[in-house]
């Protein structure tokens, strides 16, 4: 009789187990943290549409609402942080390798903070160069500290993700010792338009388009080392702080851009990047 009772209840709870309803595990919120410049004053912002609502404190420590909203028209726009270091990860895709074999770690160059330019900004080509080429890059916004963290938990420090195109002047990168003036000159790391949360930044969409026509194209999945592995490293020898960035590859191939012509980077989730090139003086 007891077991009679005891296989009936099993019985009861696993039929209300059944019929209870699936509860979906809630994706991460995705939010677009803009920068911007408005009545003389720099702050940073939340958009959503055409709507920025303002903050106030530090984006990766505390911040919080104002209160006060601005339309995206009405403001300017600047690169979505202010990065004190430019990090960036070459040859990171097997479409940009050609007959290369991959790299058994990740290759890395620095950019200059003033290389750092904002969408709608312009493209400077210095008077002198002849051979300059885009490269559509997803980029990373470090969060929080980074020193040799294990890749496991390097994820944890990425803020957010935002677009960006690595300028690269070809010839220079041939015929120079460093890349100090082929990666690095001003105007060469634009970004933006926004630092974008809760995206899955191993497997976004990434296309380059001159002119509107589409020259790159590829998900960030197909990156040799991925998100982790590139902060994981990168970490082992520079200290990452909030606001630093990492250009994490371009794929493909790349081909010259001139005066007049107009670069857009186009991430899934993120928007538009787009810039125009001018020449120097």
């Amino acid at each position: 009789m007891n077991r009679r009772i005891v296989l009936l209840g099993l019985l009861f709870a696993a039929a209300l187990q059944l019929s209870a309803p699936i509860v979906a595990q809630q994706p991460q919120a995705i939010t677009k943290y803009v920068r911007y410049a408005a009545q003389n004053q720099i702050s940073y912002g939340i958009l959503d549409g055409d709507v920025i609502s303002e903050l106030k404190g530090d984006i990766f420590a505390r911040t919080s609402r104002t209160g006060r909203q601005l339309k995206l028209a009405d403001v300017k726009l600047l690169p979505p942080c202010d990065p004190k270091k430019v990090i960036a990860v070459g040859l990171n895709y097997k479409s940009h390798l050609g007959t290369q074999a991959p790299a058994t770690y990740p290759g890395l160059f620095a950019k200059y903070p003033t290389s750092i330019i904002a969408h709608g900004d312009d493209i400077v080509i210095p008077p002198d160069a002849t051979n300059v080429h885009y490269e559509g890059e997803m980029v990373l916004v470090i969060g929080k500290r980074a020193k040799s963290v294990p890749v496991a938990t390097a994820k944890s420090h990425v803020f957010g993700v935002t677009a960006g195109n690595d300028v690269s002047e070809r010839d220079w990168q041939k015929a120079d010792l460093q890349w100090f003036r082929a990666k690095a000159s001003d105007t060469f790391g634009p970004m933006g338009p926004a630092i974008v949360t809760g995206l899955n930044y191993d497997d976004l969409l990434l296309e380059t388009k001159l002119n509107g026509e589409v020259v790159q194209s590829q998900r960030t999945k197909d990156l040799i080392f991925d998100v982790a592995t590139i902060v994981s490293y990168v970490s082992k020898y520079v200290t990452l702080e909030p606001g630093d960035v990492i250009f994490t590859g371009t794929p493909g191939t790349t081909r010259p851009f001139k005066v007049g012509d107009t670069i857009e980077v186009v991430i899934e989730g993120i928007g538009t990047l787009r810039n125009k090139a001018i020449k120097g003086s």
